[in-house]
């Protein structure tokens, strides 16, 4: 019998949990906090903000970033990026869904 008490639900697992900072995403990313801007105002990621204000992202939010980078370096201009990029996502919800939907119970 354990005496050590439940930690309870991990933050570490949650994709969405707001873990990175704003300097920390750009680092991670290799690109500039001004881009990570530029998302946010494009309203391709909507980060979470601290109690001081500060941005804060989960790593969903930093594989989008890491794509809209990616489609940006290849040229591509960023508000197309940003659509490419939610209908990937719709995309692939839509394959997710109908997978769950195709699965014998």
């Amino acid at each position: 019998m354990s005496t050590t008490p439940d930690p309870g639900p991990s933050n570490l697992d949650d994709e969405d949990y707001p873990a990175y900072t704003m300097g920390r995403a750009a680092e991670l990313l290799g690109t500039t906090p001004a881009f990570l801007r530029s998302l946010d105002e494009a309203k391709l990621i909507v980060p979470q903000r601290s109690q001081g204000g500060h941005r804060r992202y989960s790593r969903y939010q930093l594989r989008l970033a890491a794509r809209a980078r990616e489609l940006v370096d290849q040229g591509t201009a960023l508000d197309a990026a940003c659509r490419i990029i939610i209908l990937e996502d719709q995309l692939a919800e839509a394959r997710r869904i109908n997978d769950q939907q195709s699965t014998p119970d």
